[in-house]
């Protein structure tokens, strides 16, 4: 897959408005905290799953089948990696005055979910989305057992059953099967769910851009040690997802696919998982939005020095 990066530019500025709006409406009150939370909860348990669902082909093509399955073999890898890097370079020890754990998180766990969607699919369309529903499944039982350990440091049932039940995965698995075996759903119904996904990329890249609207942006550019884990993320991820995949010569589409997700800021579930396992929550929050406001500058150029 080749990008064009005037095209890639193109697209990235549609995003940026969309962002722009949900900023404006954020500013405006016209979408409260609470409506936004809500909002994002219906984008992962419902619209999201719809649209990655539909990804998959009506009728079997191996082609497609091996792209899903290198997306899941090269997200594993790069999950293992990037937890590796996380312990040795955010150590305890380096990080004396606490946000050693929440450092890891964020190099770690990108906004993949949220942001990767749209930019996946903006970008390289329905063959990079087959690579990314595999990646992603290898994303969310690291996210759901990992992230929450870090926090948490003791495994419970509740992260296996978060893993097992989480509507993503599920949604994935079983568009997964419906290609495999070939099985057709009516047409009536596959437009409906065809519909309801089609509001996945406007409606998240809205969230972030209200999630942006409530943070303290002067506050937040006083902190050098949250600039500096931010620069690390937006670069480290990336090098490092490129060089390896390359290295172990997994198809092209697929190395595109996940060091263009690798570019993405930090995961915005960082704040949400801070506050709900007694993490610094304020901290967590004004990381997500320096990594959020850096790559404007660090996504373009990772892109145009890594994939095109």
């Amino acid at each position: 897959m080749q990008i064009e990066l005037s095209v890639f530019y193109a697209r990235l500025g549609a995003i940026a408005l969309i962002l722009i709006l949900g900023f404006i409406l954020g500013k405006c009150k016209l979408i409260s905290e609470k409506a936004n939370r809500e909002l994002t909860n219906l984008l992962l348990t419902v619209f999201m799953p719809a649209s990655l669902f539909m990804a998959f082909p009506e009728t079997y093509d191996e082609s497609a089948a091996n792209l899903f399955y290198s997306g899941f073999m090269a997200g594993v890898i790069i999950m293992l990696v990037l937890i590796l890097l996380a312990r040795l370079i955010f150590n305890k020890k380096w990080m004396k005055k606490g946000l050693s754990l929440e450092s890891q998180f964020a190099l770690i766990f990108n906004n993949a979910t949220f942001l990767g969607y749209p930019i996946v699919a903006n970008t390289f369309g329905g063959t990079g989305i087959l690579a990314y529903c595999g990646f992603i499944i290898a994303f969310n039982i690291a996210l759901f057992s990992y992230g929450v350990w870090l926090f948490e440091q003791k495994v419970t049932i509740r992260l296996f059953h978060k893993i097992i039940f989480n509507p993503n995965i599920i949604a994935v698995v079983l568009g997964m099967i419906f290609f495999l075996v070939g099985i057709k759903i009516p047409g009536f119904v596959s437009d409906a769910i065809g519909y309801v996904g089609g509001a996945t990329t406007p409606l998240s890249i809205i969230c972030i851009g209200v999630m942006l609207s409530q943070a303290k942006i002067k506050k937040v550019f006083k902190k050098w040690k949250l600039m500096l884990t931010a620069l690390i993320q937006l670069t480290v991820g990336p090098l490092v997802t490129w060089g390896l995949l390359t290295l172990m010569q997994f198809p092209v589409e697929v190395i595109q696919v996940c060091t263009l997700i690798q570019t993405l800021p930090t995961a915005t579930s960082l704040g949400l998982f801070a506050v709900k396992y007694g993490g610094n929550a304020e901290e967590s929050s004004e990381l997500v939005t320096i990594s959020t406001l850096f790559s404007v500058v660090t996504m373009p150029l990772m892109v145009m020095i890594l994939i095109v």
